[in-house]
């Protein structure tokens, strides 16, 4: 068999079967990332010697009659994640050498599952990025073209799955962090349902790992099949056990259709907001038809969709509202005169954004009063559709970028340049109300670039995106090898901190 990419479920059968071993597997996962990701550079912090102990008990596990979800198979674990005896940076500089006494819940759950962890993957500057870089692990290049990002901030295990390194890998998920590089990578990811998994030990370096609810933030699992999430799902999902899990097990309901011609799907390629480059258009086109063609009842409007405008206005200040929650309080105050300065009639993304950074308690309270209405519309939509099919970013994966200043950096669709930061309002779509989303692959840019679309699905109903990603991965296809371009990582300059210092980037800072 060839083991460069497999599946995990595949890998799981022939551990199973005894067809090979834990420790073989792991030593060529190793030998190829010793070879290969020097070019890629998403494996930022390599755990060879533990992974090896890991398979070797995996294998004697085994050979006593065990078998647990994951037993034996290699994986990876977005940097983020605390995991005693790694560091857990988030790529700030002053962090480099701290050090976590414990693993997180997920990193436990992988753990308890049987997984062998091979290392860490690269993420930006306090997750704040739809790219990957930082002053201490550099960049991270996409596999389909080095010249290009490999997305953020789950950009590390995107580009790892693309690679082959492991079969899958933990991310998380506030600003498309898991489905932005998926698409970007051409891998596969799920954002659950809002507190669907915890969380607990996904925290900033030297931050107490509670088990606290972050808003709008989720934690979810990166394969390179849609059957793989759904298997990974299971290991993840489920409530913190020092909270809800005290008192309350969980049970998922099953997808809500299993042949593609009962699926009801509302396809969407339009936002008020912002162009959608041809490629991706291109993407979700092949979708709509391949749903078509196997019998899915498509429609492309509703009235019963909630409105996008104001979905994206009241995701952007969300968002941005806890991203400058601990600011020292003289930025805080530059930005309240900045805020104070708006136009009252003022509507673009910018002006939310700056809103939102600045908002009283009385004002939060008001917009999750609006998001509840949102959350209400969504449950109206999902009585007559199953799933909606929408775009994850307008483009494919764009040039490496690393001016200091986001504000300044722009985002070329189609030849039309939009402020870097708008791109965010598609993923924003499912995270605000919480509902669950699947990235899915949808074919290739006319450059050879993957492009993926989001399946968004009911609340807590995570099997039903997830059922519909299996069976649009049997009509149409799914992850394929990258086939990349020799261009050179870029280097990131001496006393550079990228995304650093402006409130504008802090979009990720509590994924």
């Amino acid at each position: 068999m060839e083991w460069k990419f497999p599946t995990a479920e595949e890998l799981a059968a022939a551990l199973r079967a005894g067809e090979v071993t834990s420790a073989e597997l792991t030593d060529e996962a190793i030998t190829r990332i010793e070879r290969n990701d020097k070019a890629i550079n998403a494996i930022c912090v390599p755990d060879f010697d533990r992974a090896r102990a890991a398979a070797r008990a995996a294998d004697e596990a085994r050979a006593r009659g065990e078998d647990r979800p994951l037993l034996g198979i290699p994986v990876t674990v977005k940097e983020s994640y605390n995991m005693a005896g790694l560091p857990t940076t988030w790529g700030m500089p002053l962090h480099r050498n701290y050090m976590p006494a414990e693993d997180a819940v997920q990193v436990s759950r992988l753990k308890a599952a049987g997984a062998v962890v091979l290392g860490k993957t690269n993420v930006p500057v306090g997750l704040q990025d739809v790219q990957s870089f930082n002053e201490i692990y550099g960049t991270t290049n996409n596999p389909w073209d080095h010249g290009r990002t490999s997305g953020g901030s789950s950009g590390g295990s995107a580009a790892a799955l693309a690679a082959g390194f492991g079969a899958l890998s933990i991310g998380s998920d506030l600003a498309g962090s898991l489905r932005t590089p998926a698409h970007f990578c051409g891998v596969y990811a799920h954002k659950p349902t809002l507190g669907l998994a915890a969380s607990r030990g996904m925290v900033p370096p030297s931050a107490s790992a509670l088990p606290a609810d972050v808003d709008l933030a989720v934690v979810g699992p990166m394969a390179r099949t849609a059957r793989d999430l759904a298997l990974l799902l299971d290991v993840m999902a489920g409530p913190d056990p020092l909270t809800l899990g005290v008192a309350l097990d969980l049970t998922l309901p099953p997808a809500r259709h299993e042949r593609l011609c009962d699926f009801r799907v509302l396809v969407l390629d339009e936002h008020p907001l912002i162009a959608t480059g041809s490629a991706v258009r291109a993407g979700v086109d092949r979708v709509a038809d391949a749903l078509v063609d196997g019998g899915a009842r498509v429609e492309r409007h509703s009235s019963l969709l909630p409105d996008l405008t104001e979905a994206a206005m009241l995701y952007t200040q969300l968002l941005f509202s806890s991203s400058v929650a601990r600011f020292p309080i003289e930025p805080y105050e530059e930005l309240r005169t900045r805020a104070a300065g708006l136009r009252a009639d003022g509507q673009s993304l910018d002006a939310a954004r700056l809103r939102g950074m600045v908002f009283s308690h009385r004002d939060w309270i008001e917009a999750n009063s609006r998001r509840e209405l949102h959350r209400h519309g969504w449950r109206r939509l999902f009585a007559a559709f199953d799933a909606v099919v929408c775009p994850i970013t307008p483009t494919p994966a764009f040039p490496h970028d690393h001016n200091p200043d986001p504000r300044e950096r722009r985002l070329d669709i189609d030849g039309v340049e939009y402020p870097y930061f708008d791109q965010l309002v598609w993923a924003g779509l499912p995270t605000m109300p919480g509902l669950p989303a699947t990235a899915i692959p949808a074919g290739r840019s006319p450059e050879g670039l993957p492009v993926g679309v989001q399946l968004i699905g009911p609340m807590f109903e995570d099997r039903t995106p997830l059922r519909l990603a299996e069976l649009l991965e049997q009509k149409i296809g799914g992850f394929h090898p990258a086939v990349a371009s020799p261009t050179p990582r870029p280097e990131v300059p001496a006393g550079h901190r990228p995304g650093g210092g402006l409130p504008a980037t802090d979009v990720h800072a509590r994924e």
